[in-house]
């Protein structure tokens, strides 16, 4: 039989958080200061249902648990203290403030680079809303995800995303193409050739490549 695990009393898990809130602190303040460089843009998500996050009842209401921001082109007066940020971005066409301390972020991605960071969630705040978590339609993680495979999958340089169009990027719309009219032997011609080549299944359909490697504090945590 394998013992139990020793209590971690010098809380590994809380050290590793603070490292790597850390490694955001530097990269946003390196951005306030001399602006983003080259291709890199950030994913920031957070949750808004956090103490000492501030934003505007409109966005509050649309995201009351969890959301995702853009670092691209449109964001204006970026403030990076120790223990959070402040930046100004336009929503729908609307400009907003948002305050967001490092504590309450779930999330950080680069698309440019593929390098992600996740962060444990406060245990209360997750008790409050598990459920919630657990359907997951518009969870921040996900959208990350999303974006790592889609960003992954293109090939040169990634398309520019915003703050207005973060909803889009999540589902992208499909496009329909239209066919000319065919003469009824080449309409037969074409169903032989379906009926002779079977459609692909299941996964092989459209297997998108993995997403990025995101760095986790999962192993970290503190068992209960």
């Amino acid at each position: 039989m394998t013992e139990p695990a020793s209590e971690d009393l010098i809380r590994y898990d809380v050290m590793v958080q603070q490292a790597l809130i850390g490694v955001v602190r530097k990269v946003l303040q390196d951005a306030a200061k001399h602006g983003l460089p080259g291709e890199h843009h950030f994913y920031v998500s957070f949750r808004t249902d956090a103490p000492g996050v501030r934003l505007s009842s409109r966005l509050k209401e649309k995201h009351p648990d969890e959301m995702t921001i853009v670092l691209q082109h449109q964001f204006w007066d970026l403030l990076v203290t120790d223990h959070a940020f402040e930046v100004g971005l336009s929503f729908g066409g609307v400009p907003e403030r948002l305050l967001i301390p490092f504590e309450a972020m779930t999330g950080f991605f680069d698309p440019s680079v593929q390098f992600g960071l996740k962060f444990a969630v406060d245990e209360a705040l997750a008790d409050n809303d598990a459920e919630a978590d657990d359907e997951g339609e518009g969870s921040a993680r996900d959208t990350l995800e999303q974006i790592s495979a889609r960003e992954k999958s293109s090939t040169g340089k990634p398309k520019p995303i915003d703050a207005d169009n973060i909803e889009a990027a999540k589902a992208p719309p499909a496009t329909k193409k239209t066919r000319k009219p065919k003469s009824e032997p080449a309409e037969k011609d074409a169903r032989k050739t379906e009926a002779a080549s079977p459609a692909p299944k299941g996964d092989d359909a459209a297997a998108p490549p993995a997403g990025a490697e995101v760095v986790s504090l999962e192993a970290f945590r503190k068992k209960k």
